[in-house]
């Protein structure tokens, strides 16, 4: 089946998966049934087997998924089992939080390059082992660090004037946390993260959680869980 005839939400959860596993082989689990690796992810045990089953056969009938397997064909379909190269472009407080964050190489997203306009900030060395380096000098170092993915953390007003400074350079992926929706020419993937949406749709499902679920009353609501996915 083609990539692309997989549902979005599909992926989504496969990363879930793929941190639950870890956790449970963190805690020494080896082998876990569907329903518990579904109360686990806060899914349905049939939900979890329609999504594997886009990518083959996984599990022992009556037994459930040695978890350390399934753990890694995941891996393989997520294309994580490689490690990324990533550039960061604007380094102000969201740049500095991003290229910080422990899970980026913890899920093997390695950031090989910070980019940015302003002189002040141009040659400060990270802590990475690399300097920022000024945007005149995206394509040499993307294809000098072989850079996969672009992170753009700038500004909204700036942000699709360095997407289109990507598009010239071998980066064919972008996530960008700019409040911004960003157009690419076709063979690009985009990704964007917003907060503000994510903050709206929690409102929107606060604010309408009494209407829904009169008796709930706590944020660990099974109601607002199931919502969020």
């Amino acid at each position: 089946m083609k990539f692309s005839k997989i549902p979005t939400a599909t992926i989504t959860r496969l990363s879930r998966y793929s941190r639950a596993l870890e956790e449970l082989e963190k805690q020494r689990v080896n082998v876990i049934s569907s329903e518990k690796l579904a109360r686990y992810c806060e899914v349905n045990s049939a939900q979890i087997r329609k999504d594997l089953a886009y990518f083959g056969e996984f599990g022992v009938r009556g037994v459930g998924y040695v978890i350390k397997e399934l753990l890694f064909e995941i891996k393989r379909i997520l294309g994580l089992n490689k490690v990324w190269h990533l550039g960061i472009i604007g380094m102000g407080n969201m740049g500095y939080a991003l290229i910080d964050h422990s899970n980026f190489p913890r899920q093997g997203y390695h950031f090989v390059a910070a980019f940015d306009n302003d002189p002040r900030k141009i040659g400060k060395m990270l802590s990475q082992g690399f300097p920022i380096s000024p945007m005149s000098e995206l394509e040499e170092i993307a294809l000098e660090r072989n850079i996969e993915i672009a992170v753009i953390a700038t500004p909204a007003d700036k942000a699709q004037e360095v997407a289109n400074l990507v598009t010239r350079t071998p980066i064919r992926g972008i996530l960008n946390f700019a409040p911004i929706q960003l157009h690419v020419p076709e063979g690009f993937i985009v990704h964007h993260i917003d907060f503000t949406v994510k903050l709206d749709r929690l409102a929107y499902l606060l604010g309408n959680m009494d209407a829904e679920s009169p008796k709930s009353s706590t944020m660990k609501s099974p109601w607002i869980s199931k919502h969020l996915l």
